[in-house]
């Protein structure tokens, strides 16, 4: 979807194309795929400490080095995958972010052992519809502290309260488009 020249995007989104795609195809709309919102979650813990389009310009490899992001898959990682990826030029080479996607893989696998889908969990955690925040866009708020805090106790990793509020933003469990973002109804 394309806006019109009287249209605006988030401020966040402007200036570079790969962004504006993002935000005006992707970011905040609603995603009720638990697969799909555990491989967001991944891609938010190796956000931690650095931009967004970092991420999102490596999102395609990162894709390919864990194998379409298939919790199956992931799981059975050791060392040598590990080692691959660390070589991996075309994702960020964090151990801790590689031992902790194949922990959030094994998380993920235990809660659908259990009975317990993501998204169920994490739609049931915001009432089934999206926030909208008014005013300022905090940084995390109590609720992501609380859901921080349930999925660790699941067994994920690189999941604080701020990593968990940026995964809130992009896969629409919160609706940040700015007021007079063109997406903020749409979504």
């Amino acid at each position: 979807m394309s806006r019109t020249a009287t249209q605006h995007r988030c401020s966040w989104a402007e200036g570079d194309p790969l962004m504006q795609e993002y935000h005006d195809t992707e970011w905040g709309v609603p995603e009720r795929d638990g697969r799909a919102l555990w491989e967001a979650l991944v891609l938010d813990g190796f956000q931690a400490g650095l931009s967004w389009i970092t991420i999102l310009r490596k999102r395609e490899a990162f894709r390919e080095e864990f194998r379409g992001f298939d919790p199956r898959v992931v799981a059975k990682f050791g060392e040598q995958e590990i080692t691959r990826a660390l070589a991996n030029a075309g994702i960020v080479r964090s151990r801790a972010k590689i031992e902790a996607t194949i922990a959030n893989a094994h998380a993920y696998l235990k809660m659908e052992a259990n009975g317990e889908d993501l998204s169920t969990f994490a739609w049931s955690l915001v009432g089934d519809s999206p926030a909208k925040i008014r005013g300022d866009v905090p940084a995390k708020t109590p609720l992501s502290e609380s859901i921080s805090v349930a999925l660790k106790k699941r067994g994920y990793k690189f999941v604080g309260p701020t990593t968990v509020y940026a995964w809130m933003q992009a896969k629409g469990l919160v609706n940040d488009h700015a007021a007079g973002c063109f997406r903020r109804n749409e979504v």
